[in-house]
C-alpha cells in the first residue's frame, strides 16, 4: 500500500510542473482515485509546503501568500544530483555543508514562480558573505529550476573578464559537463555573448534543453543581448527565464547604461525570475520600490554563515547592538596588524598629481608583512594540508600605474631575501617575527599545531623560488591563474581583485585604499572565506582607521540582517517594511547616485541603552568631561529626591533628579566625533519630546567604580574606585581611543530595588519598564588613565590617557508611542508603494 501510495504521490508531484495545486488535485480525482487517498496526497504536499516555508536556515521576507510549489529535489532530477556528487567528490561533507546548501537553495528556488504561469516578472535578493560560496549557491539554484522547467539562465557576472571567464568555468563544471546532453551555450570559457543566427535552434517548442548565457555588466554585450532576444521574442513567450545577477549592487543600480539594458532584457521574456546575489546589498536595499526598477519586491532572502568562515566579525569584531550582552560580543581574533598614517603616503600617491613617477617605499610593516607571507607559505608547506595555492595581496590604489610601480621593489626584495637566508641576522629577524605572530595567535586555538621555525626554514628558499608578483589589473596581461598546478604569489591589483574573483589560499593581506562607501570596502576585503587547514595563520595589514571602519561595518551587517529575520517573524513584506542601514560620520553607504531614492529612517531611543566608548585622550579634553561630570554629581546631590550610598559596592545613586539637570550635563559634557550614537543634541531633543508626553521628567543618576581601583571623587562624600576598560589595539588615529564596551548589563539595573543579580539582560529590561516606565537612568563612570588589558585580551592595549576618563552610560524607558524618535539610518522610501568606489567606466568598454 506504501509503495501504491508513494507512485500516486509521485504523479501529483507532476502535475505539479503543469497545474497549480487545486487543478493538480482535481486531476487525481479524474484519475479515479478514492476521495480520502485524494485528502492524504493533500495533507503530505501541504505538510511538505509547511517545511519549506518554516525552514530555519536561510530566513526571508516573502511577498504574500504564494503557494510554494517546489518541495525539493526529486528522484528524476539530474541538475541537482550531479551538482551533490561533484561536491562529494571535492570533500564536502554530508552534514552540515551539503545539507545546509540543499536547504538554502530550495528555500530560494521555492519563492521563484511556477515555469509554467502564463507570465511572470520576479525580483527577489539573496544575501550572501563575501566569499562564502554565492556562486555555489546560485548554481543549485540554477540546477534545481532547470530540473523543474526553467529553460533560459541568463548569468550577469560582474564586470570584469577574470569574474565572467570563472563564473563560465563554473557553471560548465558543475551544469553542463554532467548533463552535456541537457544544455545549450550561447558564451563560452573566452568569449562572451555574440549573436546567434538561428533562435528556433535555442527556444523552439521542440527544443528541450537549458539554454546558459554567463555575460559581463558591459554595456555593449548587454545590448547585443537585448537585440538577440527582441528578435527572438516569437520563441520567449513559453521560455521561462531565471536571470542571476551575480554582484547584484555592483553596476545594476542606478547606471545609465547598464540598468535599463537589464530591465529591456527582461522586458523580452514574458516569464522570468530575477534575483541579484551580492555580499553588499546596501543599494539594492535603496532602490525606488515604486518604480519599474529592480527593487527586490517578492523577497529578500538571508543566506546562513557557513561553518568555517572568516567574515566580518570573525577578524574585527563589532560593537553591540541594543538587546545584546557586550560580553557576548567578541573583539575578533588578534589577526590585524597596524600600518602607521606615515607609512601611507610611502605606499600610495597622496595625490593623482603624484602618480607620474610615484615609486613605492618597502616599509617596515610592509616588509614585515611580506616575510611573513613567506613564512606563512613554508608552514603550510610543512603541514601539507588545505589550499595548495598560497597568496598575499597589496591593495594600496586603484591605479593601474601605482600598481605596477611595485614590480621592480617587490623582486629586488625578494632576491635579496633569497641570497641573504643563511645571515645569522637575517634568520634571527624572520624566527622573532614567526615566534611573536604564532604566540599572539595560538595554533590549538584552530585545532592546529604550531609549526617549529627550524621545520619551515628548510621549506624558505623553494617558497622564494617560486614565489611570482603579478600585477593584476585591467590594463596588465599578467593575471593569476590557479589552473595550472600550485601558485605562490604576491598580488598588487585594485578594481579587478576587488569583486567575485577568488585568491586562492589568501594569506596575508596589506591593504591601506582609501574607500568611501560601505560596500566598496566590503567588497574590497578579499581576505574574507574559507581558510581549511591555515585558519591560524592568515593576517591583515592595514590603518586602525580602516580597522575602525571595518568593525563598524560588522555591525551594520549584523543589524541589517537582524532586521530581515525579524521583519519574517512580523509577516511583513518587502514592499511593506524597508531594511534599516545604520550611517557612519565618515563614510557613505553607497554611493550617491544610489542613494537618491532613499529616506532618513527613524530610530528611537525608547528602551535602548547608549554608552560611550570613543574618547579622545588629551588631558585638556579629559578634564573638561571631569568638570562636567563634577557639575552633574553636585546637581544630583543638592536636587535628587533620595540618595542611595553604597561605597562598599563602588555605587551611588541619586534618585529622581530633574530632568534638565541631565539636559545640562549633556550640553557640556563632550561626546568623541566618531560616535553618530552619542549625539547630544539628538539625545537633549529626544529627551524634551518624551517631556512634552510627560515622560522622562525624572531620571535616577549613578555613580559606578569598583571597590578594588584607586579612588576617583566627584564630589565630596562621593568617591568610588577607578574602573579599568583598556584599548582596542586597532583604535584609528592617534590621540584617540575605542574600549568597545563601556556599560554590562548589570549596571542597567543599578537603580532597580528588586534583586537584579539574576535576571538575564531582557529580564533588567522588563524589570525596569515595570518599576520605572517614565524614569531614565545615566550612570558616570570613572576610568583609570592606564587601564592595563587582562594577559588574555590579546586585542587590547593599555588606555594610555593622560587624564583619568569619565564614560557615559544612558538607558531609555520604551515609551508607550513611537513617535519621539532620533534619526541616524536610512532605507528606502516606501511611501510611493501601494497595498573612488566602482570604476563605472569599464562598464562601456568592450574589454573590461
Amino acid at each position: 500500500m506504501t509503495d501504491d501510495f508513494d507512485a500516486m504521490y509521485e504523479t501529483f508531484q507532476a502535475l505539479l510542473e503543469t497545474f497549480p495545486p487545486s487543478e493538480a488535485v482535481k486531476r487525481l480525482e479524474l484519475f479515479g482515485i478514492e476521495q480520502d487517498v485524494v485528502e492524504k496526497i493533500r495533507e503530505r504536499h501541504e505538510q511538505h509546503t509547511l517545511r519549506i516555508k518554516e525552514l530555519e536556515e536561510p530566513h526571508a521576507v516573502v511577498m504574500g501568500n504564494r503557494d510554494t510549489w517546489y518541495t525539493g529535489p526529486q528522484a528524476r532530477d539530474k541538475c541537482w544530483p550531479a551538482i551533490v556528487d561533484l561536491l562529494r567528490k571535492h570533500g564536502w561533507p554530508e552534514e552540515p555543508a551539503i545539507r545546509d546548501l540543499d536547504h538554502s537553495s530550495t528555500r530560494v528556488v521555492s519563492l521563484l514562480n511556477h515555469p509554467k504561469e502564463r507570465s511572470f516578472s520576479t525580483r527577489g535578493l539573496v544575501v550572501g558573505y563575501v566569499q562564502s560560496g554565492k556562486t555555489t549557491n546560485f548554481t543549485s539554484v540554477m540546477a534545481k529550476a532547470a530540473d523543474r522547467g526553467y529553460k533560459l539562465f541568463i548569468v550577469l557576472a560582474g564586470i570584469h573578464n577574470g569574474l565572467r571567464r570563472q563564473t563560465q568555468a563554473r557553471l560548465v563544471q558543475q551544469l553542463v559537463e554532467p548533463n552535456p546532453s541537457l544544455w545549450l551555450q550561447l558564451t563560452g570559457a573566452d568569449k562572451d555573448f555574440t549573436p546567434q543566427e538561428n533562435p528556433a535552434a535555442y527556444f523552439g517548442k521542440s527544443n528541450k534543453t537549458r539554454v546558459l548565457c554567463v555575460v559581463k555588466k558591459n554595456a555593449t554585450v548587454l545590448r547585443k543581448l537585448a537585440r538577440w532576444l527582441d528578435k527572438a521574442s516569437d520563441y520567449l513567450k513559453e521560455c521561462p527565464a531565471l536571470i542571476i545577477d551575480d554582484e547584484a549592487d555592483q553596476a545594476t543600480v542606478a547606471t545609465k547604461s547598464i540598468n535599463p539594458l537589464i530591465l529591456s532584457i527582461m522586458s523580452s521574456l514574458p516569464r522570468s525570475a530575477y534575483v541579484g546575489y551580492t555580499a553588499s546589498p546596501f543599494a539594492n536595499l535603496l532602490i525606488d520600490p515604486s518604480a519599474e526598477d529592480l527593487y527586490p519586491r517578492d523577497f529578500v532572502v538571508n543566506l546562513p554563515k557557513p561553518a568555517g568562515h572568516f567574515g566580518t566579525e570573525v577578524l574585527f569584531g563589532r560593537y553591540a547592538l541594543d538587546g545584546e550582552n557586550e560580553e557576548d560580543v567578541d573583539d575578533g581574533y588578534d589577526m590585524i596588524r597596524s600600518v602607521p598614517i606615515d607609512d601611507v603616503p610611502c605606499v600610495r600617491p597622496e595625490t593623482k598629481a603624484d602618480v607620474e613617477g610615484f615609486e613605492p617605499v618597502i616599509t617596515e610593516t610592509l616588509r614585515r608583512a611580506i616575510e611573513y607571507f613567506w613564512l606563512v607559505t613554508a608552514a603550510r608547506r610543512v603541514r601539507g594540508t588545505g589550499n595548495p595555492h598560497s597568496t598575499m595581496l597589496i591593495h594600496t590604489s586603484v591605479n593601474t600605474a601605482v600598481h605596477n610601480s611595485f614590480k621592480r621593489p617587490l623582486e629586488h626584495l625578494r632576491e635579496k631575501t633569497a641570497t641573504s637566508l643563511a645571515e645569522e641576522a637575517v634568520l634571527a629577524r624572520l624566527r622573532h617575527l614567526w615566534d611573536e605572530e604564532t604566540a599572539r595567535v595560538a595554533a590549538e586555538e584552530f585545532a592546529e599545531t604550531k609549526v617549529p621555525f627550524d621545520d619551515l626554514i628548510a621549506e624558505l628558499p623553494g617558497v622564494l623560488r617560486t614565489c611570482r608578483v603579478i600585477m593584476d589589473n585591467s590594463s596588465s596581461e599578467d593575471r593569476l591563474d590557479y589552473e595550472n598546478g600550485p601558485v605562490v604569489a604576491i598580488a598588487v591589483g585594485g578594481n579587478t581583485l576587488s569583486r567575485g574573483l577568488t585568491l586562492e589560499g589568501l594569506s596575508v593581506s596589506y591593504f591601506v585604499r582609501a574607500v568611501s562607501a560601505y560596500d566598496t570596502l566590503l567588497q574590497m576585503g578579499r581576505w574574507f572565506g574559507f581558510r581549511h587547514g591555515y585558519a591560524d595563520l592568515p593576517r591583515i595589514w592595514m590603518t586602525d582607521e580602516l580597522a575602525e571602519w571595518f568593525r563598524h561595518l560588522a555591525t551594520v551587517e549584523t543589524e541589517m540582517r537582524r532586521d530581515i529575520d525579524i521583519y519574517m517573524t512580523e509577516a511583513e513584506t518587502p514592499l511593506t517594511f524597508a531594511v534599516r542601514l545604520r550611517t557612519h560620520p565618515a563614510l557613505r553607504v553607497t554611493a550617491a547616485a544610489k542613494m537618491r531614492s532613499a529616506v532618513t529612517a527613524a530610530s528611537s531611543y525608547g528602551g535602548r541603552r547608549v554608552q560611550t566608548h570613543y574618547f579622545h585622550t588629551d588631558a585638556d579634553w579629559l578634564r573638561r568631561n571631569i568638570a562636567a561630570a563634577e557639575d552633574l554629581v553636585a546637581e544630583s546631590v543638592a536636587t535628587a529626591v533620595r540618595v542611595e550610598e553604597r561605597p562598599a559596592d563602588g555605587r551611588y545613586v541619586f534618585r529622581d533628579v530633574p530632568y534638565d539637570v541631565v539636559t545640562r550635563f549633556l550640553a557640556s559634557y563632550e561626546f568623541h566625533e566618531k560616535s553618530p550614537e552619542n549625539d547630544a543634541d539628538l539625545i537633549s531633543a529626544y529627551i524634551h519630546k518624551r517631556v512634552s508626553a510627560n515622560s522622562l521628567r525624572r531620571w535616577n543618576v549613578a555613580v559606578v567604580g569598583t571597590p578594588s581601583g584607586e579612588p576617583f571623587s566627584f564630589a565630596p562624600n562621593v568617591t568610588v574606585g577607578r574602573n579599568v576598560r583598556s584599548r582596542l589595539k586597532s583604535t584609528p588615529g592617534p590621540g584617540s581611543v575605542d574600549i568597545k564596551t563601556l556599560m554590562s548589563p548589570r549596571d542597567a539595573a543599578v537603580d532597580l530595588a528588586a534583586d537584579s543579580s539574576k535576571l538575564d539582560e531582557d529580564g533588567i529590561r522588563a524589570k525596569r519598564q515595570e518599576e520605572y516606565p517614565d524614569t531614565g537612568l545615566l550612570v558616570l563612570y570613572p576610568i583609570d588613565k592606564n587601564s592595563e588589558p587582562k594577559p588574555d585580551k590579546k586585542t587590547r592595549a593599555p588606555l594610555d590617557a593622560e587624564e583619568h576618563v569619565v564614560g557615559v552610560g544612558l538607558v531609555f524607558p520604551k515609551p508607550f508611542d513611537e513617535d519621539s524618535t532620533v534619526e541616524k539610518y536610512i532605507s528606502a522610501d516606501l511611501s510611493g508603494v501601494r497595498i573612488e568606489d566602482e570604476d563605472l567606466s569599464l562598464l562601456e568598454g568592450e574589454d573590461a
